[in-house]
Formats: C-alpha cells, sequence, structure tokens
C-alpha cells in the first residue's frame, strides 16, 4: 500500500481550505497514493471559538467533500480532523474520519488528550472549546488494520500500545504540531511510537502560520517499523508518500519480537495503581 501525509497549511478560510487540500489529494493519487492522510483541523484552523461557531455534523461540507474524492479516486482518505457539532453540548469534538475507496465513513475517532499547554510564550486551552473523547478507535483496511490518534494523543505511548495490542499494522498522527515543541518533540516522539510498537506510522502535520497565533513545524512524514523516515515534507505545502511493505513489518516483528516478549501479567500491579489513582475518591481514607 503506497500512503500520502499531506501536508497544508489551513487558516480560518473554509473554501479555500478543502480546495487546496482537494488539489493536494489529486495530486498524491497521481503519485500513486492508495492511502491518503489529511492533518489536523485540515478544513478549518483558527480560534476555539470560530471552530465552535462553524462545527458540522459528521455529513458536513468538509466531509462530504473527503467522502466524495474517496469515491471518486478509489482511495482511502483519513479526513485528518474537523471541528464536529455535539448534540446538547457547546464545545465540539476534535474528530477524525476515515473514508473507504467507496465514500462510505468506516470510522470515527475523537481526540482523547486535550492540549492544554504553555509553551512557546503562548497559553492553549483546547479543553475550553472541545470535548475529550474516550474511545479508541481502529479500522480495518484491505491489508492492514489502522489505528486513530490526533496530534498531542503522540505524547500518551499507552494508547499507541492499545492499538497494537488491536491489531494495528500502522497509526495515523494528523496534527498541527507546533514550531514550539516540534522541532525538539515531534520526530524523536513518532519514530519512538514507530520501534516500539513496530508498526508503520502516517504523520501529516500542519505547516505554517494561521491566526489567532498558531505556528505549525510541517514536516510531514512516513516512519516504518523499524523507525526509519521513509519520507518527509519539511515546510511548505505537500505530501511525503511512501511504500507501507507489511511483509517488512512481520520480519521485524518475527526477529525482535518485542511485542510478544511483553510481560503483561508484570505490569498488573502499575496498571491497579494507576486506576485507584484515577478513580473518583482514591485515597480518601489513606
Amino acid at each position: 500500500m503506497r500512503a500520502a501525509a499531506i501536508q497544508l497549511n489551513s487558516n480560518a478560510d473554509g473554501p479555500r481550505d478543502i480546495e487546496l487540500a482537494e488539489r493536494l489529494v489529486r495530486a498524491a493519487v497521481k503519485a500513486g497514493a492508495e492511502l491518503l492522510a489529511l492533518p489536523e483541523k485540515w478544513s478549518l484552523l483558527g480560534p476555539g471559538e470560530l471552530l465552535a461557531e462553524r462545527a458540522e455534523d459528521l455529513d458536513g461540507t468538509a466531509a462530504r467533500a473527503a467522502a466524495g474524492w474517496a469515491r471518486e479516486l478509489g482511495v482511502w482518505i483519513l479526513a485528518g480532523s474537523i471541528a464536529e457539532r455535539l448534540e446538547g453540548n457547546a464545545r465540539v469534538a476534535n474528530t477524525s474520519l476515515l473514508f473507504g475507496p467507496d465514500g462510505t465513513r468506516v470510522a470515527a475517532y475523537r481526540k482523547i488528550h486535550m492540549f492544554d499547554v504553555d509553551v512557546g510564550g503562548v497559553s492553549y486551552r483546547e479543553s475550553a472549546h472541545e470535548q475529550a473523547g474516550s474511545e479508541i478507535v481502529a479500522a480495518d483496511l484491505e491489508d492492514a488494520r489502522l489505528g486513530m490518534t490526533v496530534c498531542y494523543d503522540l505524547r500518551f505511548p499507552e494508547l499507541y500500545r492499545s492499538l497494537a495490542l488491536d491489531g494495528a499494522r500502522l497509526v495515523t498522527v494528523p496534527s498541527a504540531f507546533t514550531v514550539a515543541t516540534g522541532r525538539d518533540h515531534w520526530e524523536v516522539l513518532l519514530r519512538a511510537r514507530a520501534i516500539e510498537n513496530q508498526f508503520f506510522v502516517v504523520a501529516p502535520n500542519q505547516w505554517g502560520e494561521a491566526p489567532p497565533h498558531y505556528d505549525s513545524w510541517g514536516h510531514s512524514m512516513i516512519i516504518d517499523p523499524w523507525g526509519r523516515i521513509l519520507d518527509q515534507c519539511a515546510s511548505g505545502e505537500g505530501f511525503a508518500i511512501a511504500d507501507l511493505d507489511f511483509g517488512e513489518l512481520e520480519r521485524i516483528r518475527a526477529e525482535l519480537p518485542s511485542l510478544a516478549n511483553r510481560r503483561g501479567d508484570a505490569y498488573r500491579s502499575l496498571a491497579m495503581r494507576s486506576q485507584q489513582q484515577e478513580s473518583p475518591g482514591a485515597g480518601a481514607h489513606a
């Protein structure tokens, strides 16, 4: 399977963003891509208030566009993420959508980890306008099981290990990773997730500036299960493209069987302590 990680400089002009995405999708298909992944908030990147105002249902303008490209071109499209309107909730979900070659929506993943941090002199508070998801999502393609994640999820290895144990052989990481964090962490974290779980990582990122304070790192890339960068798009709008050799994945897992050598029984006490710490009232009688 040939995959493409599409790099955009999205902004608050939704129609312009969708038009640019379509142009790059078509270019990547001409280059042989069968699976195309768009970045986080590919159809609209702006302040949280704007995302909430223009949020769409899962059959809205952006989703219909991606589904139409998948159906017309006969390819898989990972529609990075969109701001999904939630019934009875003022906040939106940051939702990644996977469409099959017939245009059918195969899966929807709502970003679990909210980017509430202070980096590069900017305070980010995604949870002020976005509702965190709670479900881990994977879906079957013809050749492999695909795990779905979004941006800040990358810093939580438990999610990626859970996807690997669920059979994922590739994982998508649509992102708007900042310059401040991306310069030092983006490649390191992507390669670490690929190496420790022995799967392919397809990571399309936003690039460049967008209002009100976004400055994204770019460097969209595709990484193999050994941690090698197969291709990357360092800056500008474009795409990284590479063949995913699942036979090579199986060879790596057979020769260095770290997943098979896990000791789940030895980790059980740690998992129990973690659950106790996260449970309401934990430690109330300590």
